[in-house]
């Protein structure tokens, strides 16, 4: 089977989607199938091999100049399509473009607008290459803000479209008005023509379709899965000073201030505990991390940023030095690959009890979930496993067993193949209700 999956990249910085979707990928071709992953905007950037290809579609320098000059649009493609080379792209994400979606309303418009709007040019490149050239036997995209491209996909193209929706809510929540409003428009409008939405949690599923205000039958649970080679952390007990640690992107909606807060709580009440944080600090947030520096020094040398490590050996050695794990984001988590990158190396969690950290904490046994948005109930968490180190080793031992045994690649490619191939089989959505809803 031929499956292509069209990824966003991540503006330079380690993005948890577009990761997973080369986890997604990679699995796929060593079950024996041909992956085509193809990036949009900016390449991907990953701490394993990547397999995405070597083509930009959508690159950021050229939709961002259709929308903003018409002019540019009127230039023949020929002499802009330089501008989408990875290399540059990479190179200008250096000097940080924006991807905060308070600025980027009137450009998610014009990308959902598709052949009617700035970007018909781009559209038209990637719909047709996907229809008329590639030809693979599904598409899925991986991002519903790509989803102008479906009217003209759907012009060359008969087979399967799924769209894997990992967070997009986030992004569109955050607009301002009027965009919000037209974007939720054109999207739902986009929707009818998907043969399918996958998602890795129940919770995901079940708020996307309120949400997005497609039938709940549109949605199919696709297991969440992470490469479990070079996860080779162990489950221990040890006699160093506990340490706590958060490993995410450094913002607000992760919670990164709520943690230091409930961290101050817990060094005022345990002295010897140690705090270390790792992530990507983006100048988007260097404003936020700044203003937080009165805190983080009033934490003195318990507090330790180690940045965002380069290597997928970088980051297991990160997870392993920590006794417990936590990121306590503000908004509703759709998946929460760090959650199984923790457990997989021996480290229980404690979380927030909204989004799909429920499901994974009590499918897993491998940590605790405290009420939201409270830095004294974080607190408390983690101190009831300092002063029951069994307890802590109960839940780590749990969360490996479990992570081991059920959040490999195997489910997540045999499910995919299991949707991919119903669709593609039987000429019909994988999905009940779809054909009636396209034939509408």
């Amino acid at each position: 089977m031929h499956i292509a999956i069209i990824t966003a990249g991540g503006a330079g910085m380690f993005c948890g989607s577009c990761m997973h979707d080369n986890t997604w990928a990679r699995a796929l071709q060593n079950a024996g199938h041909e992956v085509s992953l193809i990036p949009t905007y900016t390449p991907i950037r990953v701490d394993e091999t990547n397999v995405s290809t070597d083509r930009i579609f959508f690159g950021g320098l050229n939709v961002y100049l259709d929308y903003r000059f018409p002019i540019w649009q009127k230039i023949p493609r020929g002499w802009t399509r330089w501008l989408d080379s990875p290399g540059l792209l990479n190179l200008v994400t250096r000097f940080a473009i924006s991807n905060d979606a308070q600025e980027l309303g009137a450009l998610t418009v014009a990308m959902l607008q598709g052949s009617d709007g700035p970007n018909f040019r781009e559209t038209h490149e990637l719909a047709d290459f996907l229809g008329q050239q590639l030809q693979p036997d599904v598409i899925c995209f991986s991002n519903i803000l790509l989803s102008g491209a479906m009217p003209r996909l759907r012009e060359s193209f008969s087979g399967p479209v799924f769209c894997l929706l990992q967070g997009d809510d986030i992004f569109l929540a955050d607009l301002p008005e009027p965009f919000v409003g037209r974007a939720l428009e054109l999207i739902k409008s986009h929707g009818q023509l998907f043969d399918g939405f996958l998602t890795h949690s129940d919770y995901y599923s079940d708020f996307m379709s309120g949400f997005l205000g497609l039938p709940r039958e549109k949605f199919i649970h696709l297991p969440l899965g992470i490469d479990l080679a070079g996860h080779d952390g162990l489950p221990l007990q040890r006699d160093e000073p506990p340490t706590i640690g958060y490993f995410a992107r450094i913002c607000p909606e992760k919670g990164f201030d709520q943690l230091l807060t409930a961290f101050g709580l817990l060094q005022e009440r345990h002295p010897h505990v140690r705090f270390r944080a790792g992530g990507y600090l983006g100048k988007r947030d260097a404003a936020f991390f700044k203003k937080l520096q009165p805190a983080i020094e009033a934490l003195g040398p318990a507090f330790e940023y180690v940045g965002s490590p380069e290597t997928h050996a970088e980051k297991v050695a990160f997870l392993k030095s920590l006794d417990i794990l936590s990121v306590p984001t503000t908004y509703h988590e759709p998946k929460g690959i760090y959650v199984l990158e923790a457990l997989a190396n021996g480290v229980p969690v404690v979380q927030p009890r909204h989004g799909a950290f429920p499901e994974l904490i009590n499918a897993s046994g491998g940590g605790l979930l405290v009420d939201p948005d409270d830095p004294q109930a974080l607190m408390q968490g983690w101190e009831s496993l300092i002063l029951d180190p069994t307890r802590r080793l109960e839940l780590a031992q749990a969360g490996h067993t479990h992570v081991h045994e059920r959040y490999g690649t195997d489910a997540l490619v045999n499910d995919s193949v299991r949707i991919f191939q119903t669709a593609t089989a039987s000429n019909v959505p994988a999905a009940p209700g779809i054909a009636e809803d396209r034939e509408r």
